[in-house]
């Protein structure tokens, strides 16, 4: 079974029963890594299947410390033996980092779980700050507002979304520019 294919299963198999929305914002996230295939080139796999597992750590069955990035990478790592690159993706995706701070976590997570490569950091972070949570496309502000409106702007995430807000903006509007330049590129002089 390839990379996308096991990760398509295992997040259908944690997420489809038990949390349908997030199911659906897992697919139109993985659908947008597709996307990328242009900018990410031989990653673009590798991706995809970080994309589609991003939010495996909701799951009911593998949750245990209410902080899904590092509960997602750790079951990935410690019950599913995943690829090294996809759990440090999972880990790490959308400013997870500052999300651990606001929950205790942070040292937690640094020491667990190495850094991607920031390209790719980014391109998943745009995936997910570009898809709703039904799987439609949206623009990385108002998906940022629907953060706060769902969760509330005093609550621990709306916190941490206000606070990655820069971030989110300045990663999504790299992978924009490089997106640009692949379609610059590729048109006829």
């Amino acid at each position: 079974m390839g990379l996308t294919e096991w990760a398509y299963s295992l997040s259908e198999s944690l997420l489809s029963d038990p949390l349908p929305r997030r199911w659906a914002h897992s697919l139109g996230v993985s659908k947008r890594a597709r996307s990328l295939g242009p900018i990410v080139g031989h990653d673009a796999e590798l991706l995809e299947a970080a994309a589609v597992l991003h939010d495996i750590g909701y799951s009911p069955t593998i949750a245990t410390t209410g902080f899904h990035p590092l509960d997602g990478a750790r079951f990935l790592r410690d019950q599913e033996g995943a690829d090294e690159r996809v759990v440090r993706l999972v880990a790490h995706h959308s400013c997870a980092l500052l999300e651990a701070e606001e929950r205790g976590l942070r040292q937690e997570l640094e020491g667990e779980f190495e850094l991607e490569r920031p390209d790719l950091v980014d391109a998943l972070l745009y995936c997910d700050m570009t898809t709703t949570p039904d799987g439609t496309q949206t623009t990385p502000a108002a998906r940022l507002d629907e953060i706060v409106q769902r969760y509330g702007p005093d609550t621990i995430v709306g916190r941490f979304i206000q606070r990655a807000a820069p971030e989110i903006h300045a990663a999504s509007k790299r992978v924009e520019y490089r997106l640009a330049q692949v379609t610059a590129d590729r048109q006829p002089m």
